[in-house]
């Protein structure tokens, strides 16, 4: 899993970033199967960045990767709401990035195997 937190509204110039260091960090990574951007400092998103979220989605899902987000404000969600990104987004939308983690988790840390007598 690939946490990434975005740290400030998403507008044309750095939405491209964004979709553009993804697909890096995805040819980087080739066993990925699950990216989660954390929206707690997003206030806003406009047409331009909506459009990046929808290229991201795609591109990852060719790839095999599940995009979710977590910590979306509201009005960033209301605005999610009116489009038609969330029913094509390959992954889900989190309250917490605590609750992604735990939830995206693929096993439990493996318990430590018994010690052996020697015989």
């Amino acid at each position: 899993m690939l946490a990434l937190r975005v740290d400030e509204s998403l507008y044309f110039p750095n939405a491209r970033f964004l979709e553009d260091r993804l697909a890096a960090f995805a040819a980087e990574k080739p066993d990925l199967t699950d990216v989660v951007l954390m929206f707690p400092a997003v206030n806003e998103i406009d047409l331009s960045a909506l459009e990046s979220l929808e290229a991201i989605n795609a591109r990852l899902k060719e790839a095999g990767i599940r995009l979710h987000l977590s910590e979306v404000k509201g009005p960033v969600m209301d605005r999610l709401k009116r489009s038609h990104f969330l029913d094509e987004m390959t992954g889900e939308v989190f309250l917490s990035q605590h609750e992604a983690a735990c939830r995206l988790a693929r096993t439990p840390p493996a318990a430590p195997e018994p010690a052996r007598r020697s015989a």
